[in-house]
C-alpha cells in the first residue's frame, strides 16, 4: 500500500491504485446493472420531494412564506446546482468504482481529514434523509386512512412540537424498521423490488400528471410568485432534499457489474428523468388547488380532494407509500455502504465492516435503520429536511471540489466519463451549494456543527491511529503482511 502523501498527515490521500485491489475482495455482491443502478437513483431522487416538499414550499409554513406556483423556480434552482454536482459525480464514478461515494472521492483528491468529514457527514444526512421520507410517508398514510373514513390519533402520528398534540410518529418509526428489513435480505433482492417499485412510482406520477391536467384553473397561477424572489430561492434550499439521490447510488458502485462504465450513465440519466417529471408534475399540483390551501405533508391527495376526486386521492396516498419506499431503500443503502467503507479503511472499528453469506453488512443496516426510526419518530419534517441538505449540499462542495483538484493532480489516470467545462461547470457547483446552505436556518448550522466537532474527536480519538494509511496501526501492518504472501 502506497501513500500519496506524508503517511502520517490528516492530509495522507488513498492511492487510486489500491481501490481496485480492495475491490476483488469487498465482500460485496456484484448484481447491479446499468438499469437496476438507474432505478436506484430515480428511486432516491423522485419521492417524498415532489409527493410532500413540493406542497410544504408552496403553500408555506409558521416561518416560511408559501412561494405558490413559483415552487417550479424552487426546483429549477436546486436542479441547476444537483446538475454541476451529478456531472462532477459522474467522472468520480466512473474513474474510483467504489463504496463511500463523495466520503471515497474526498479521500481521493484532497486526504484522509476531509475525506472523514464527508463521510462522518453522510452517515448523519443519509439517516436523517430516511427519517424524513419515513415522516411523508406518514401523510400519505394518514391521508390514506381519512379517505376511507378511518382516523388514527394525533398522539401517534406527529410529534410534540407539530401542535397537533403528537407524541410520536408511529407509522414513520413502522416503515423505517420496514425497510431496513427489506434492505437486510441482501443486495441482489433489493435490486429486483427497487426496479419495480420505481416503475410503479414513474407510472403513478404520469397518471397524476395526465390526469391532473383536466383540472387545472389558470386561475390558481396568478399569483404566480406571491411572496417575491426570496423565499423561492429559501425554498431551493429546502427542495433540494428532492434533487440528488445519484449520490447515494453512487455508493453501491462496488456491487454493481461494470462500475465504470455503468455509473456515470446510470447517474446523468437519473436526474434527467426526475427532473422532467418534477416540472410537470408541480405544474400540476399549483394548478390544481390555490397554493393557500396545498397539503403540506400529503400534497397530491389534497389537490385531488379539492377538485372532487376523493377515490383518486385515495389511491394517490396508497401509491406514494410504496413509490417513497424507493427512496427510503436508496439511501439506507448509500449509509450503510458509506460506513461500511470508513470501517474497513480502518477510521471505524472493524466490527462494522463484517458482511454476512448474502454479501450484505447487516449490522450497519439495522444501526442505521433504528437510528432513522429514532429521528422520524420524534422530530417534525422540516427540521430533518434541513438537517439533510445541510449535510448533502457539504458534500456536493467536496466533490466538485475534489473533481477539479483531482483533473490536475491525475490527469493521466483513466476516465469513462469527462464533465464538460472544466472548472466552470463544478466551480458553479461549488458556489451554487454554498449560496444554498447559506439560505438555511442558524439552528441547522448548530446541528450540523455539532455533529461535526464529534465526528473531529472520534477522528483523533480513533481514526488517524487506526487507519490503513497510517503504517503504525495494528490494522496496516497485517494488511501488509498478507500483501507480502
Amino acid at each position: 500500500m502506497t501513500a500519496t502523501h506524508s503517511n502520517r498527515s490528516i492530509l495522507r490521500r488513498k492511492p487510486i491504485e489500491d481501490i481496485e485491489e480492495e475491490n476483488k475482495h469487498s465482500g460485496l455482491t456484484k448484481s447491479l446493472g446499468l438499469w437496476q443502478l438507474t432505478a436506484i437513483g430515480v428511486g432516491g431522487i423522485i419521492g417524498v420531494g415532489i409527493f410532500s416538499l413540493a406542497g410544504l414550499v408552496a403553500a408555506g409554513s409558521e416561518d416560511s412564506p408559501g412561494v405558490g406556483p413559483a415552487v417550479l423556480i424552487s426546483f429549477l434552482i436546486a436542479g441547476l446546482a444537483s446538475a454541476a454536482a451529478a456531472l462532477s459525480y459522474a467522472e468520480f464514478a466512473g474513474m474510483v468504482p467504489r463504496a463511500g461515494s463523495a466520503y471515497t472521492y474526498g479521500y481521493v483528491a484532497l486526504g484522509e481529514i476531509i475525506g472523514w468529514f464527508i463521510g462522518w457527514d453522510l452517515l448523519l444526512e443519509y439517516i436523517a434523509i430516511v427519517a424524513v421520507v419515513a415522516i411523508g410517508i406518514s401523510g400519505y398514510f394518514e391521508a390514506f386512512l381519512n379517505g376511507i373514513g378511518l382516523d388514527m390519533p394525533a398522539a401517534l402520528t406527529s410529534t410534540f412540537d407539530e401542535g397537533r398534540g403528537g407524541v410520536v410518529n408511529l407509522p414513520a418509526i413502522a416503515v423505517c424498521l420496514l425497510v431496513t428489513w427489506i434492505l437486510s435480505r441482501g443486495t441482489q433482492a433489493f435490486g429486483r423490488f427497487e426496479l419495480v417499485a420505481v416503475a410503479i412510482k414513474v407510472l403513478l406520477i404520469l397518471f397524476i400528471i395526465g390526469l391532473g391536467i383536466f383540472y387545472i384553473d389558470t386561475a390558481n397561477y396568478n399569483p404566480f410568485m406571491p411572496s417575491g424572489f426570496g423565499p423561492v430561492v429559501a425554498g431551493a434550499a429546502t427542495v433540494f432534499f428532492a434533487v440528488f439521490g445519484y449520490d447515494a447510488m453512487s455508493t453501491a458502485a462496488e456491487e454493481s457489474t461494470d462500475g465504470k462504465k455503468h455509473m456515470p450513465k446510470a447517474i446523468i440519466l437519473s436526474l434527467i428523468i426526475a427532473m422532467l417529471l418534477y416540472v410537470a408534475a408541480t405544474l400540476v399540483l399549483t394548478g390544481m388547488q390555490n397554493y393557500k390551501d396545498i397539503s403540506p405533508t400529503a400534497g397530491f391527495a389534497s389537490a385531488f380532494q379539492s377538485v372532487g376526486l376523493p377515490v383518486i386521492a385515495t389511491i394517490i396516498a396508497v401509491f406514494a407509500v410504496l413509490s417513497i419506499l424507493t427512496v427510503m431503500l436508496t439511501f439506507l443503502l448509500g449509509v450503510t455502504r458509506v460506513w461500511f467503507s470508513m470501517s474497513r479503511d480502518g477510521l471505524l472499528p472493524a466490527w462494522f465492516s463484517h458482511t454476512d453469506k448474502r454479501g450484505t453488512p447487516q449490522r450497519v443496516t439495522w444501526i442505521a435503520g433504528i437510528s432513522s426510526a429514532f429521528l422520524a419518530g420524534v422530530f417534525p419534517i422540516k427540521e430533518v429536511a434541513d438537517l439533510t441538505n445541510i449535510g448533502i449540499l457539504a458534500a456536493f462542495v467536496v466533490v466538485c471540489t475534489s473533481v477539479i483538484v483531482f483533473r490536475y493532480t491525475k490527469p493521466d489516470a483513466p476516465r469513462t466519463f469527462r464533465l464538460p467545462l472544466m472548472p466552470v461547470v463544478p466551480a458553479f457547483g461549488v458556489v451554487a451549494s454554498a449560496f444554498l446552505m447559506i439560505q438555511l436556518h442558524w439552528e441547522t448550522w448548530v446541528r450540523f456543527g455539532v455533529w461535526l466537532v464529534i465526528g473531529l474527536a472520534i477522528y483523533f480519538l480513533y481514526g488517524r491511529r487506526h487507519s490503513l494509511m497510517n503504517p503504525d496501526s495494528p490494522r496496516h501492518r497485517t494488511v501488509e503482511a498478507k500483501a507480502q504472501r
